[in-house]
């Protein structure tokens, strides 16, 4: 029996003493205990713990590394399955949680083939699904940290340059779209060239992230660099943390790509995860994405992204792409539901093909944990407001 009465904080609950997901409330660094926030200040972590969360921000304790952040997770450990409340213990709501770390640098991989090979096929419907060199590296492009913002940020629709019968036109987009991704937050020492053995070091945690998308914006200046306005507005990411260790028998080995890989990709163990995403439009069940499909780990991510000399920083965000399944309920992104606008998808309030001013997108997830337990991510939402004038 936990000090801490909250019918949310047990085993069977995705935020009980299993995940203990870190995030910043007004009241400074905190862990989630089931619909509760533990404050970390004045409780008694030790010399070496407790000014790596007295900042107010997660930043020094993601620059601390993986000891520091095993010896601080088995310290809450014994501090929340006590039977009584240690000396300064500080219970607080969820509200007002803000977004826990300073972005270094953001990264956005590809690495669901369902969704690649959809994708190609609505953008390219006379060519190839996917591309050759898919199979032999992790996809990615380097985003916009500057735009990285926490769950329940308004999403403004944005403005681009769009294709028309009469040419190129410019204004918002009639196409937003979301993506359903996994996010892992770096940490440690810098470093680069990484193994994908050495890169699980690197990694903190695991957040789930939206990284809301312009289709119409990004059909016409996607080729041939990639995405850049159509995805730079706003990516959304949990306010709540999940510390990579609460995923320690949630690892699976992720489907054969068929082919071999580089030796610097090769896992002695796979870093797969077996997460399961909910995608919610207006309250409705859209989609039940399999993160555990995805083709590439984060650890070759990591290891690719590095492999040229590139660094990794503690506040880097990286992201896994769309994860998508083979089934039509398994789509990660509206895009791939509504097959490029041509399927509607039907919600409790009406048919939808992308994101009108209003709609509101809810995205949750969860893992198994040790005995039996739940793992949870927090929720990242995000409500679509009217396009700022120009």
């Amino acid at each position: 029996m936990s000090w801490i009465e909250d019918p949310a904080f047990t085993a069977d609950a995705p935020f009980g003493p299993q995940t203990l997901p870190y995030g910043v409330v007004p009241g400074g660094v905190a862990v989630r205990v089931g619909d509760q926030a533990l404050l970390l200040r004045g409780l008694a972590l030790g010399e070496r713990l407790e000014p790596v969360v007295a900042t107010g921000t997660l930043d020094a304790l993601l620059a601390a590394g993986r000891p520091t952040w095993s010896e601080l997770r088995a310290r809450l450990v014994e501090i929340v399955s006590a039977t009584s409340a240690p000396r300064g213990a500080e219970l607080v709501g969820l509200d007002g949680a803000v977004l826990p770390f300073a972005v270094a640098d953001y990264v956005d991989f590809y690495s669901s083939r369902h969704h690649a090979e959809n994708v190609g096929r609505i953008f390219r419907p006379d060519g190839a699904a996917l591309l050759p060199n898919w199979t032999h590296l992790p996809v990615g492009y380097h985003g916009r940290a500057g735009t990285v913002v926490v769950s329940g940020t308004p999403i403004v629709r944005p403005h681009g340059q769009r294709r028309s019968s009469t040419g190129p036109v410019f204004g918002p987009t009639g196409r937003l779209d979301i993506e359903a991704e996994v996010g892992f937050v770096c940490g440690g020492p810098v470093a680069s060239r990484l193994t994908p053995d050495r890169a699980v070091d690197h990694v903190f945690g695991v957040a789930l992230v939206n990284d809301w998308s312009a289709r119409d914006v990004q059909a016409w200046e996607y080729q041939p660099l990639g995405p850049f306005l159509g995805k730079s507005f706003a990516t959304s990411v949990s306010a709540w943390i999940t510390p990579l260790e609460a995923f320690a028998v949630a690892r699976v080995s992720p489907p054969p790509l068929g082919n071999d890989v580089l030796p610097y990709l090769v896992e002695e163990r796979s870093w797969g995860l077996d997460i399961d995403l909910q995608v919610e439009w207006n309250g409705t069940v859209v989609s039940r994405p399999p993160f555990r499909e995805m083709s590439w780990t984060f650890a070759q991510q990591l290891a690719h992204l590095s492999v040229n000399g590139a660094t990794v920083r503690p506040g880097d965000l990286i992201a896994s792409g769309t994860v998508s399944g083979p089934a039509r309920d398994e789509r990660g992104s509206f895009l791939e539901l509504s097959w490029g606008g041509k399927e509607p998808v039907v919600l409790d309030d009406g048919e939808r093909t992308f994101l009108e001013d209003g709609d509101t997108v809810r995205i949750t997830a969860t893992a198994p944990g040790e005995g039996g337990s739940v793992v949870g991510l927090a929720e990242v939402v995000g409500t679509v407001v009217p396009a700022d004038e120009r």
